[in-house]
């Protein structure tokens, strides 16, 4: 019989399961969105009933599109957001909501501990990143301020991927890429330190954490009651899983030094590997990778595409609901078709791509338009809008080649701006190098069934699987002609981005209110 494998992959709003065969092609898939929760200021939330509904949902309806027997189906793993917390009670009972990555409840612990000048000398040195509100120490450090009984409700503390490979399985473990993302784990042993749970002030959740597992280890199989509601076979075997930039990473095929992965959506993920970890101030993170003696250095915010649905949103809904009824072009099409209307000699629009997030190392900084006259078209808009996305990449694609100057002559890009060859064009016109556009629509379901297949032995190796699971479908050539005209573009872009600092600053300290 075909065999297959199963991915499972939790964002921030939706819940997937996607059915691969041992090629990489994907034979089936099913989305789930999930309603976010935001009852307090800062606050991002999921009730863990309807996500655990979700994902069983997900599984049985990938299932059913398939319309393979699930006994074909040899490995099972999940990826999801990377830090927030899930905390699980004695037999599984859920403790409190689960909460998302985006949440931003402790950003003055963080803020704390930053300014401590024992963080860069102490802490950083055996982390190798920075800490941010959303990851779990900060917000176990919050729950003991404020929900002070959840410790004793509390058995297991989770990542997503943890969560869903538990109900699976019933067998808690806390995967090692995961970890190696939430401060918690002292990279230099590659396990949990209680020198850093000290310092954070938790160390008595120390008591709480999960045994360390691997990517590709085996961690459980199928229960009968979870087949039952799924439609999966019993004792099927399901793997560690992964951290969703690890998976994003994988499934475009990084297995090799030096080569650059570009992952776009609703963030910006530019990526590396390699065989050697060094502190570097305000890095965004370095983790552990599943390849032997390998670590992922990645420059992420969340500033890519998802600024375009915001512009469409916003400024052309109407426009949006007229294509959708005509069925003649999608939206999408359409914003290409403006950028490609208007030459980027033309167009002196700049946009900061920050609706979401910044990456400017500004605290307090926020997106905008810079230029914009009473003959600004429509075309220039989306054209900048185009533009700032690319050069948010390459700021932090410059980042990384400040501790790696060799990376980037194999650039691998995927996600939603794959679907748009003038957005590719400018990417590699603004890179000047060319673009391996990897086949793939779901880059975290993929990446966690090359983790199945490892573990299934479908595949040795991670680089096995890569070479059999991974397939470019065409690769991108910059123009030369293009360089000049960038390069002085995103210089006006980083000398703009430096003076909007002091703007910032007053926005958001200013009371526009008060006289």
């Amino acid at each position: 019989m075909e065999k297959y494998l199963m991915g499972i992959d939790n964002g921030g709003t939706s819940s997937k399961a996607a059915i691969y065969d041992l090629n990489g092609n994907e034979i089936a898939k099913h989305t789930v969105y999930t309603h976010m929760i935001t009852s307090h200021e800062y606050w991002t939330e999921r009730d863990m009933d309807e996500l655990k509904a979700v994902n069983f949902e997900a599984i049985r309806e990938a299932l059913k599109k398939s319309q393979i027997n699930s006994k074909q189906i040899i490995g099972v793993s999940c990826t999801g957001h990377g830090n927030g917390l899930y905390l699980v009670g004695k037999n599984g009972c859920f403790v409190r909501n689960g909460i998302v990555s985006t949440d931003n409840r402790a950003h003055k612990y963080v803020e704390k501990w930053l300014s401590d000048p024992t963080y860069e000398s102490k802490i950083r040195t055996k982390t190798y990143q920075t800490v941010w509100a959303s990851q779990p120490v900060s917000l176990l450090a919050w729950l003991d301020d404020h929900e002070p009984d959840i410790y004793d409700k509390s058995e297991n503390v989770f990542m997503i991927t943890d969560l869903v490979r538990y109900w699976l399985t019933g067998k808690a473990g806390f995967e090692i890429s995961n970890a190696s993302g939430t401060s918690m784990i002292n990279q230099n042993t590659g396990k949990f330190d209680e020198d850093l749970f000290e310092f954070w002030g938790i160390t008595r959740w120390l008591n709480k954490m999960p045994e360390l597992v691997k990517s590709d280890e085996k961690c459980g199989e199928i229960t009968a009651d979870v087949a039952e509601k799924t439609g999966l076979a019993v004792g099927t075997p399901v793997a560690g899983g992964l951290f969703d930039i690890t998976s994003c990473a994988l499934s475009t095929g990084l297995v090799h030094k030096n080569s650059l992965s570009i992952v776009t959506g609703t963030w910006s993920i530019n990526q590396y590997i390699s065989e050697k970890i060094k502190v570097v101030k305000d890095l965004f993170m370095t983790s552990i990778y599943p390849l032997q003696g390998r670590y992922l250095i990645t420059e992420a915010s969340p500033t890519s595409g998802s600024n375009l649905e915001w512009f469409i949103d916003t400024f052309l809904p109407q426009t949006k609901i007229r294509l959708k009824n005509s069925k003649d072009v999608s939206i999408y099409d359409y914003c290409s078709g403006l950028v490609k209307a208007v030459s980027p000699e033309e167009s002196k629009l700049l946009f900061f791509p920050f609706i979401f997030g910044s990456n400017a190392g500004i605290e307090n900084a926020t997106a905008g338009f810079i230029g914009a006259t009473k003959s600004t078209s429509e075309a220039e808009f989306v054209r900048a809008v185009y533009e700032g996305v690319v050069f948010a990449h390459m700021y932090h694609i410059e980042r990384l080649k400040a501790i790696n100057q060799d990376i980037g002559e194999d650039v691998r890009i995927s996600g939603g701006i794959t679907h748009s060859a003038t957005w590719l064009q400018i990417f590699a016109d603004v890179l000047q190098r060319p673009l391996k556009m990897v086949n793939v629509s779901e880059n975290g379901a993929l990446g966690a069934a090359m983790s199945a297949a490892v573990m299934a032995k479908a595949y040795q190796t991670f680089e096995e699987a890569s070479d059999n699971m991974i397939n470019i479908s065409k690769t991108i050539q910059p123009n030369p002609k293009m360089a000049q005209v960038y390069a002085k573009k995103y210089d006006l872009y980083k000398t703009e981005l430096k003076k909007m600092a002091q703007v910032w600053e007053v926005l958001e300290n200013h009371d526009l209110v008060k006289n």
